[in-house]
């Protein structure tokens, strides 16, 4: 498999950081840029991540990520790492995210946690974030009677669907 270095020095990825103090780590992506590659670095050592974009639709892709499973090479999306670095896996995947979207702008990105804990995770990200988010993303979020709408705060959600505004 062919890995492509993403560059942290320019455009986005260091605007990110000065606004918002995104830390992230650095990352590859695969020749088609729908695999990513990372690594986090904590307490418990060198944990080899992934984050995948699947195409599930037109234009519809589910997006997954968790730690890698060496003998696979799958997302093991249910293991919980504890590496005690929460907010720079996460600055990763929104670097992700956003780069994954300049490169397929018509994407429309999906996201829902294995749990419910794991999407309640997902969205206080993007609470924490909004400020930086909501100027570049459409993000809707799947109410319990299936219906989407765009997100608003306060109310917990299923699952969340976006894509880049013009």
């Amino acid at each position: 498999m062919q890995f492509i270095m993403m560059d942290f020095e320019n455009g986005f990825l260091c605007i990110l950081h000065l606004m918002f103090g995104l830390d992230k780590y650095q990352y590859t992506a695969d020749k088609t840029f729908t695999a990513y590659h990372f690594i986090s670095n904590g307490p418990q050592g060198a944990i080899q991540k992934i984050a995948k974009f699947s195409l599930i639709g037109e234009n519809l892709y589910n997006f997954g990520f968790g730690d890698l499973e060496p003998m696979t090479g799958d997302i093991s999306d249910t293991v919980t790492s504890d590496n005690k670095d929460v907010d720079v896996v996460m600055g990763t995947v929104g670097s992700i995210i956003y780069d994954f979207t300049n490169l397929f702008p018509d994407a429309m990105i999906s996201i829902q946690g294995t749990n419910k804990a794991r999407t309640r995770l997902y969205q206080m990200n993007i609470s924490k974030h909004w400020e930086g988010i909501e100027p570049v993303f459409e993000v809707y979020g799947l109410l319990e009677d299936e219906s989407w709408e765009p997100l608003k705060k306060g109310i917990n959600y299923l699952a969340f669907l976006g894509f880049r505004k013009d």
